[in-house]
């Protein structure tokens, strides 16, 4: 039996970070090679299963990817837009799949992570469930087949400590809702309501955010129109949901050449 593919985690002392830990650990389809936190942090140098407050696991946490990545076949990553950018060059150059959950990132950052993907399997989502993915396409399958009579709203809920809204999830939906109306989210997105706004547009995609408690992930989509309204909704209850699509797209990208990808490639469910 060939050995099993090295996996390394960045953002380790997250909530999301130890959660893919103690995923790849309880996997019997990878490894875990060690694991990335910035400098000065001070779970550095340690096993992190000792510093995550349990017995070893053989695996160390490291501040310069270099070492790490040159045993690994593919990186995790939950963290922030310029840590994701810095962490795809070494992914480039250890020819490892980078699986990115990194939202906030504006459209200038995703650009930035082209040269890399030309060297290595790059699979980017805002949100990385089953779920959600299939929700994606249903909102764009009923924004085509509604008019603008039927103002879309993204409505979402998530934990106090979220540090981004809209949610990468959110702006998912509404890229799909424009392009199931053929136009340009950037051009008819709606997320800045706060005074006296007027009337809303005819034609615009809102996006409203909540922030509280320890919510994991809740997502709606509202197509309010005369008379009717319908309603898409995603609800998450356990974060694990996600590292489980982490680890399903980690395994996919280890097959796939050079080239940037997102979870409907992985789940198979691009039209």
């Amino acid at each position: 039996m060939s050995e099993l593919p090295g996996i390394v985690i960045a953002g380790a002392s997250g909530r999301m970070g130890q959660m893919l830990i103690r995923s790849v650990l309880d996997s019997d389809a990878m490894r875990l090679v060690g694991v990335l936190e910035r400098p000065g942090h001070d779970w550095i140098g340690r096993d992190v299963g000792e510093a995550m407050g349990g017995q070893a696991v053989g695996a160390l946490v490291w501040d310069d990817p270099l070492e790490p990545m040159s045993k690994a076949r593919a990186v995790i990553d939950f963290t922030a837009p310029e840590a994701t950018i810095a962490l795809s060059h070494t992914a480039a150059q250890a020819r490892a799949a980078h699986i990115i959950g990194t939202t906030g990132m504006t459209d200038a950052q995703i650009a930035q992570l082209e040269p890399a993907s030309r060297h290595c399997a790059i699979v980017r989502a805002g949100n990385m469930s089953l779920g959600v993915n299939l929700l994606v396409q249903l909102t764009k399958q009923v924004a085509a087949a509604l008019d603008e009579d039927f103002d879309v709203e993204v409505i979402e809920s998530h934990h106090h400590h979220k540090v981004d809204a809209p949610s990468g999830t959110a702006l998912m939906l509404g890229e799909a809702a424009a392009e199931g109306r053929g136009v340009t989210l950037s051009e008819v997105s709606d997320s800045g309501r706060d005074g006296i706004t007027g009337a809303r547009k005819r034609g615009d995609i809102g996006f409203s955010a909540i922030r509280g408690g320890d919510i994991v992930g809740e997502h709606d989509v509202l197509f309010a129109g005369p008379g009717e309204r319908i309603v898409l909704r995603h609800m998450a209850t356990d974060r694990a949901l996600f590292a489980k699509g982490a680890l399903k797209a980690a395994l996919w990208a280890l097959d796939q050449v050079p080239g940037e990808y997102d979870m409907l490639d992985v789940l198979g469910l691009k039209a």
